[in-house]
């Protein structure tokens, strides 16, 4: 069974917390995926394997991790890639993979041109 952990920063504005759940019900419904959970790098008890843990749970045995991040920084490259390799020492059974991040993409310059375009 697959699994998908969107990974935010996090912030300490817990309202921020709301934006992703509703990011997730929007990736459930256009990837038809079930098991989709938030987790965050920071500032939160719902961090990465707290998330990881709530899939296995729910019987995930190929866990797919989406970083939703813009830029390819010190948390892309080294922090998630580094608590990954030590999740999956604990779960040597679990199949935990990384997408790339955000980045450069037509489709985030899109959704910022929708917004410039709203101001006129």
């Amino acid at each position: 069974m697959n699994g998908v952990l969107i990974l935010a920063h996090g912030s300490k504005r817990q309202e921020t917390e709301k934006t992703l759940s509703s990011l997730v019900d929007k990736v459930k419904q256009k990837t038809g995926e079930d098991l989709v959970v938030p987790a965050y790098l920071q500032f939160s008890e719902q961090n990465m394997e707290a998330g990881i843990k709530q899939l296995i749970a729910k019987g995930a045995k190929n866990i797919k991790v989406v970083p939703m991040f813009l830029f390819d920084g010190v948390h892309v490259t080294q922090d998630i890639p580094e608590e990954l390799n030590e999740i999956r020492a604990k779960y040597p059974e679990i199949k935990i993979r990384m997408s790339e991040h955000l980045g450069d993409d037509d489709r985030i310059a899109e959704v910022i041109a929708d917004r410039i375009r709203s101001l006129d």
